[in-house]
């Protein structure tokens, strides 16, 4: 009893360290899409006094996000065909409209002010990757709860059955919520990837 209770634990072990490596992956694959998706803000927000030496400065910036890109991409694949799929095509998606984006942002001049650092969504739009990211994430969260111990993917079963069943209270229903869902002085800016 005592060898099969040491070896129930160390697999069980094992199994927690695989699901927090892999975790550790997927999410660092979507830092580095997280970081490709601000360039067009970086490029945009580039200092004027030095063109030259901006241009190096983020061409090697992008160099750098770009073989982390392919990288990921390769490796996740290696751990989940299936989130490995979603990633490329989050990826895909992303070299067109963040591309874009930094194509339009290197011809535009760069900002001399600080009134025009909060950037709108008219000049620089990136909604249309909203459904990818969360493709991804659902991907790869799927794929953890896949190789969670029975007992914790039941209670993850039954917890998503009870939220189905009486969903969240809105912000008008709960008094709590409410308070929460103010928005707070600092939260004025359009542009996500605003410091």
């Amino acid at each position: 009893m005592a060898i099969w209770l040491a070896a129930r634990t160390a697999r069980r072990s094992e199994r927690e360290k695989e699901r927090a490596r892999q975790r550790d992956l997927f999410t660092a694959a979507y830092q580095a899409y997280a970081d490709y998706r601000e360039l067009p803000y970086a490029i945009r927000r580039r200092r004027h006094d030095e063109a030259a030496a901006e241009r190096v400065r983020l061409s090697e910036v992008l160099r750098e996000i770009q073989s982390r890109l392919a990288y990921y991409q390769t490796w996740t694949a290696a751990e989940s065909e299936t989130v490995g799929a979603v990633y490329r095509t989050l990826v895909e998606q992303a070299r067109k409209v963040v591309g874009g984006g930094m194509h339009e942002a290197w011809k535009a001049p760069p900002i001399t002010d600080d009134s025009a650092m909060n950037i709108p969504t008219t000049v620089i739009d990136l909604s249309s990757l909203e459904e990818r990211e969360k493709a991804y994430v659902t991907a790869f969260h799927q794929h953890l709860q896949a190789l969670a111990p029975w007992w914790r993917r039941r209670a993850s079963w039954w917890g998503s059955k009870s939220n189905m069943i009486s969903p969240p209270q809105s912000s008008e229903t709960n008094p709590a919520r409410k308070a929460q869902a103010k928005p707070q002085p600092d939260e004025t800016s359009s542009d996500p990837g605003a410091t």
